[in-house]
């Protein structure tokens, strides 16, 4: 029976992700003691966010949650504590942020902890968090003229990929003698394991039994890969980067030809139910 192997909530847009034993599922992401996925995102001095993409050192900023902080690490810094409390609206300071095309309202956090970023990605750089007030939708033409809330995700509120494609993948890189890669490479919320490799591409639904009830989640959209998956999460390094063998048989012509690797989901019901590691998924594919 395929099951739920891994959760994981990023809570800061392109730094490195919590695994979780358990997670809320919500309309907008997981969440976990009321922090959300990408909650939080780094921008420059105009607004625009950071990533990985450009700062690959972004990897090495480790997320943690105790009691009512969210607290930082990374490579020669010391560590930094967020509260999670949000600001009183007269002791806040916002900003208007830009991801990708999308420009919303967000918590523009203290000087210490832009000048902690700035450290820590080599670049001078602030951390805001979405605003209570902000609205941000996925694309419509994905979720089916649905309205779908998201935060600071690329695009939509959660990204599922089997054990069984990554292991294909690493099948096909094994055999040109390079090394394996691991999943957080490709940074999922959700890993399901037991099912057939892409077998995520083909579904309509994933029907998950967990203890408090049942949830059921909707591939939307292939998801286009971008250079991200080259960055070493542990090191905080380019490469080796796995695009050039996703290239020869991962073409798209769902999103014009892009390479795709996972399924980005949305719930269509169970929200606020709890989803946990091991959780029993019964996957409805759509032909």
């Amino acid at each position: 029976m395929p099951t739920i192997a891994e959760l994981t909530l990023y809570p800061i847009k392109s730094c490195a992700g919590i695994a979780l034993r358990e997670a809320v599922v919500t309309p907008a992401g997981l969440s976990h003691q009321f922090i959300y996925d990408r909650e939080w995102m780094v921008v420059d001095n105009t607004g625009r966010f950071l990533t990985q993409r450009e700062y690959p050192k972004m990897a090495l900023i480790q997320p943690a949650i105790r009691s009512d902080m969210l607290v930082l690490r990374a490579p020669g810094m010391l560590q930094l504590e967020i509260p999670l409390d949000l600001p009183a609206p007269e002791q806040s300071r916002t900003l208007q942020v830009q991801v990708w095309d999308d420009t919303v309202t967000a918590y523009d956090c203290d000087a210490v902890t832009a000048t902690w970023f700035s450290n820590a990605v080599g670049t001078p750089c602030r951390l805001v968090r979405f605003h209570a007030d902000a609205k941000r939708l996925a694309s419509k033409k994905w979720t089916g003229d649905v309205d779908v809330p998201t935060l600071f995700a690329d695009g939509y509120p959660m990204l599922l990929i089997s054990t069984a494609s990554l292991d294909d993948l690493n099948g096909r890189l094994q055999a040109q003698g390079r090394s394996a890669l691991p999943m957080n490479r490709f940074r999922p919320n959700i890993v399901v394991s037991g099912i057939e490799a892409y077998e995520e591409d083909y579904a309509e639904t994933f029907d998950i039994t967990g203890k408090d009830g049942s949830i059921v989640l909707k591939p939307v959209k292939p998801c286009p890969r971008c250079p991200m998956p080259s960055v070493d999460q542990a090191s905080g390094e380019f490469g080796p980067d796995p695009m050039d063998i996703l290239q020869t048989y991962r073409a798209n012509s769902l999103v014009d030809g892009g390479i795709t690797f996972g399924m980005n989901m949305i719930v269509t019901a169970g929200e606020e139910q709890l989803l946990r590691v091991g959780d029993q998924v019964d996957v409805q594919l759509a032909f």
